[in-house]
């Protein structure tokens, strides 16, 4: 199990930018929400929706730190396990489906 941990400076400080938004989904498209721990800012965000979205078939990732949701929309399912190794490969923890 992978220890969460934030991005964020002791004094706060993290970069602006946030993760590509999922946007409008493509016909056909499965969407599904995970819960992740350990997201505090928009940098924390960046880190795991670009980690998925390097994954196989992901055409879109919105990460909110402030409830720890990630949505993900792709072209098929995706493998809960495939998820779980992106948001580690992150630095966080994959809760499991929201």
């Amino acid at each position: 199990m992978a220890t969460a941990s934030s991005c964020c400076t002791p004094d706060g400080h993290c970069a602006p930018d946030g993760p590509a938004a999922a946007g409008d989904p493509a016909p056909g498209a499965v969407t599904a929400v995970y819960t992740v721990s350990g997201m505090t800012c928009g940098h924390c965000e960046t880190a795991v929706g670009r980690e998925i979205s390097a994954l196989a078939g992901v055409t879109g990732v919105a990460a909110d730190a402030t409830t720890g949701r990630v949505t993900v929309t792709s072209a098929a399912p995706l493998s809960e396990d495939a998820v779980r190794a992106a948001v580690d490969e992150a630095g966080y923890e994959l809760v499991g489906p929201a």
